[in-house]
């Protein structure tokens, strides 16, 4: 059988682990405004896509999905929001927490490999990089809407704006940070990854 990774590789999946660790249960990881955060934690998972492809970038979202749901309980810091929504369904706040960030990290794989097959890796890390916030961002919310959308937590939120208008306002500031920060980081590391000789080179 072939085999997924190598030993480059495998060593680079455990320093992506323990650095989101490190940043989901410090103050690197996390930029709190108001309910929600701005979150840093995208960019490992981008990177893991980028180098390990849809499988690595599924286990580091894996890993940043169950951080953020144990923040739901206090475990690494607190999420007011996570924490509201434990309340009124533990199974669904771990589905709401826990899905997006893996499905994020599985498709960035993807975005990564087909990118690169119609331009040069820079690009593709940029653009990568950009699609892993915008992405969990948009699973996030979707999720939280369909979810919770009828529960009385979030109409209160909503407060009888079109559903659209609320997730717009709801992120803001957040959303547009977490793009550019996740844009140009993972940019320039995914690049410097590429160059270490730890991304496959695009085909000619």
């Amino acid at each position: 059988m072939k085999k997924r990774f190598n030993t480059r590789q495998l060593a680079l999946l455990g320093l992506l682990t323990g650095v989101l660790l490190l940043m989901a249960y410090t103050p690197l990881g996390y930029l709190n405004i108001g309910p929600l955060a701005i979150t840093f934690n995208i960019i490992p998972v981008a990177l893991a896509a980028i180098t390990m492809g849809p499988i690595g970038g599924a286990i580091i979202g894996a890993v940043f999905g169950l951080t953020s749901f144990l923040q739901c309980i206090g475990v690494g810091g607190t999420s007011a929001m996570g924490a509201a929504l434990f309340a009124i369904n533990p199974f669904l706040a771990f589905l709401q927490r826990f899905v997006p960030r893996l499905l994020d990290g599985f498709l960035l794989g993807y975005i990564f490999q087909g990118v690169k097959k119609i331009s040069n890796v820079h690009i593709s890390c940029f653009i990568t990089g950009f699609c892993s916030a915008f992405l969990n961002t948009l699973f996030f919310m979707t999720a939280l809407v369909l979810l919770f959308g009828n529960t009385a937590y979030i109409q209160e939120m909503i407060g009888g704006r079109n559903i659209i208008v609320f997730i717009c306002t709801f992120v803001g500031v957040n959303a547009v940070c977490e793009m550019l920060a996740s844009t140009v980081i993972t940019g320039a590391v995914g690049f410097a990854l590429y160059k270490a000789g730890l991304v496959t080179k695009p085909n000619p």
